[in-house]
């Protein structure tokens, strides 16, 4: 039986595929790690981890993320994001492994009317986006047999995220100020992980750089709004522009992604982000 390890399985997209589990367990064991059992950002632990496991496939889910705090804290995004993802890569490469690697459309500067296509130019414009791309780059020199899944906005049932966060603040404030301005595709965690088991139970590995979200594009304020009226909120929203919202990292004003390559080599259809965001509210206010 093949062995899928799972790095960062206390976020949301680790969680959401120990929820789905339970539906490949005849065909593949899974082994969940957090940062207290598998450091990635140490590389004794990890050698000495692939050569007790041997996993078949790495699905690497952990991350620093806190894109406002990377900005004071580089060297901690640098060595999870980059550091460790090159010293999993060197590992996923010693015993053969699949590498497959969760990575952001924060690698995009977001000044461009078109999507992004996998082969256009990256250029960060925050420590957060600049440590994940180095992570790819890292990863792809490291390890050939490399699956980079750029994905956006992402959200679900699980920890911290845009969707709860509202849903939260809607049951406190009576009005709210949301960013309108900046366009991205809200993204289901769910819908990443069945496109993550979909990549490994295909037949022929194609590797390399993709891009998976929902799709279309949207604005914060306009996914603030869905999220209110499929939560059934009276909140009162006003659209906000990026000046009037500053943050202390800067947000790509549109980082949409194209999503055709994926589809037409992996056969994954994306879901419209009304349909999958819809299902996730209902799941966080039965």
């Amino acid at each position: 039986m093949k062995k899928i390890l799972i790095i960062g399985s206390n976020g949301q997209l680790g969680n959401c595929i120990r929820k789905i589990a339970p539906d490949f367990e005849n065909r593949y064991e899974f082994i969940f790690t957090d940062s207290q059992t598998l450091d990635i950002t140490d590389e004794d632990q990890v050698n000495d981890f692939f050569y007790d496991n041997k996993p078949d496939f790495c699905i690497n889910a952990s991350a620093y993320t806190a894109v406002d705090f990377a900005e004071k804290e580089k060297e901690k995004a640098f060595a999870v994001n980059a550091e460790g993802v090159e010293f999993l890569a060197k590992a996923c490469a010693e015993y053969k492994t699949v590498l497959i690697h969760i990575s952001t459309d924060y690698v995009f500067d977001g000044e461009t009317n078109l999507c992004y296509a996998e082969d256009d130019f990256t250029n960060p414009i925050g420590v957060y986006g600049e440590s994940k791309r180095t992570g790819e780059e890292l990863a792809l020199e490291a390890n050939p047999h490399t699956i980079i899944l750029r994905t956006s906005w992402l959200y679900s049932e699980f920890n911290k995220n845009f969707v709860k966060t509202m849903l939260n603040l809607f049951s406190q404030k009576d009005e709210l100020g949301i960013v309108a301005d900046q366009y991205g595709q809200p993204t289901n965690a769910n819908d990443l992980a069945e496109a993550i088991m979909n990549i490994i139970e295909a037949p022929q590995k194609i590797f390399g750089i993709f891009h998976f979200s929902n799709y279309p594009e949207t604005t914060w304020f306009n996914f603030a709004e869905k999220i209110a009226e499929f939560s059934k909120s009276s909140v009162k929203l006003n659209a906000l522009t990026t000046e009037q919202y500053p943050t202390p990292a800067k947000r790509p004003k549109r980082s949409t992604m194209c999503l055709d390559k994926i589809e037409e080599v992996y056969k994954i259809e994306p879901k419209y982000w009304e349909t999958s965001l819809e299902e996730c509210i209902n799941i966080l206010t039965k």
